[in-house]
């Protein structure tokens, strides 16, 4: 059965990674099997240098580029002319895995964007695929080779709520009815979750293997998603006075339910609990978007600077939470977004919140959530759904 497929909503100014636009053009097909298969046209880790290559033997391009999102500085992309094609050298950055793509322009004058075709590791995200390279040491999770339990997904519209209707699935174990007592995960952008960083394979997979009991994920689809995630007040309350207790009127729900959420969704998250205090017993919050002018001038162009950084402005001058869910906090230690989810991580401990924070050497992107989910979203489960096996 195929994981559910994602909305086709737009992901904000720091949802993931950006592109810029480019002509559907690409270089002849001779020139990618020259590089394929070509002896030493490989793109790879060497020693202490990431090694980019590029066979181009009928001299094809007039120049090829990296694009990356780890913080390289634009003048150390452009590839050098060597024999029979294009070399890119860089030092070998502070990170496990990187995510790039190559950007060429073509003796027409048209512009080229594609994958790296010496490279076979291709990875899907909200923003199309891109090549990626694992450094040494790199290990992808142990829990994306194990077997899911047979599960089914139900399909949902919540309708009238304050921004308009919310479109979610239901993903439970199979043979689960609805009047089955279980607990729930609430995801914002799950469709994305599921399908981009596996969120419902590592549920099937854990509770397969018991480390989790039987639960189901809703996987809420973000609709216009700068609109509603950017601490908009109405979203809040469709989310808590609309869309959970319609979950909870259609399924016996167990315990605390706990809302994941990355990017702009960790901060429509912490938006909703602070401003609907005790909806929710636990927060996961990856790679917030807890914009301060301080931290994130470079976001002051974003359509709803103002709202966001008012709501941060609030949480960091509070003295004392509305709630005490528990709270894990997860974010790639070389993005953009590190400083400010430093900031707040440290201030909701600081104001008395069980905070689980942690780093890793990753960016802004679908798989570098994912490669974090276990322990720390599975472990907040287990506290609060199976405290014995916490």
């Amino acid at each position: 059965m195929p994981q559910p497929a994602p909305s086709d909503a737009s992901h904000g100014p720091d949802a993931a990674e950006g592109e810029a636009g480019t002509a559907a053009v690409t270089p002849a097909e001779s020139t990618a099997d020259d590089a394929a298969d070509g002896a030493g046209w490989v793109s790879g880790a060497e020693g202490n240098e990431l090694v980019f290559r590029y066979a181009d033997p009928e001299g094809e391009l007039t120049s090829l580029r990296l694009w990356q999102d780890i913080g390289v500085p634009g003048d150390q992309l452009d590839f050098s002319r060597v024999d029979g094609g294009w070399e890119l050298r860089l030092p070998r950055p502070s990170v496990h895995r990187l995510e790039y793509k190559l950007e060429g322009v073509l003796g027409s004058g048209e512009h080229w964007s594609g994958l790296d075709p010496t490279n076979p590791n291709v990875v899907g995200g909200a923003f199309g695929d891109k090549s990626w390279l694992a450094l040494p040491g790199y290990q992808v999770p142990a829990w994306t080779e194990v077997e899911s339990v047979p599960w089914t997904v139900t399909d949902h519209r919540v309708e009238g709520t304050p921004v308009g209707d919310v479109d979610l699935m239901v993903w439970a174990p199979e043979g689960a009815g609805a009047m089955l007592p279980l607990p729930m995960l609430v995801a914002h952008d799950g469709p994305e979750y599921a399908l981009f960083a596996g969120l419902t394979h590592l549920v099937g997979a854990m509770v397969a293997g018991g480390e989790l009991p039987p639960l189901r994920v809703a996987l809420l689809a973000p609709g216009p998603r700068n609109d509603r995630y950017a601490a908009n007040p109405d979203y809040a309350l469709a989310l808590t006075g609309s869309v959970v207790p319609f979950l909870r009127e259609t399924y016996t729900t167990t315990g605390d339910l706990v809302l994941v959420g990355a990017s702009l969704g960790a901060l429509a998250a912490l938006h909703a609990e602070w401003n609907h205090p005790g909806t929710f017993g636990g927060l996961v919050l990856q790679s917030g978007s807890f914009f301060t002018p301080e931290t994130d001038p470079q976001e002051s162009g974003f359509e709803h600077f103002a709202e966001v950084t008012a709501f941060v402005s609030q949480v960091l001058a509070a003295t004392e939470p509305p709630s005490t869910p528990l709270v894990v906090m997860t974010c790639g230690a070389t993005e953009e977004n590190v400083h400010c989810n430093r900031v707040m991580s440290a201030h909701l401990a600081e104001i008395g919140l069980d905070v689980d924070w942690s780093e890793h050497p990753d960016v802004h992107n679908y798989t570098s959530w994912r490669d974090v989910l276990d322990p720390r979203l599975t472990t907040v489960l287990q506290r609060l759904w199976r405290p014995d096996a916490a």
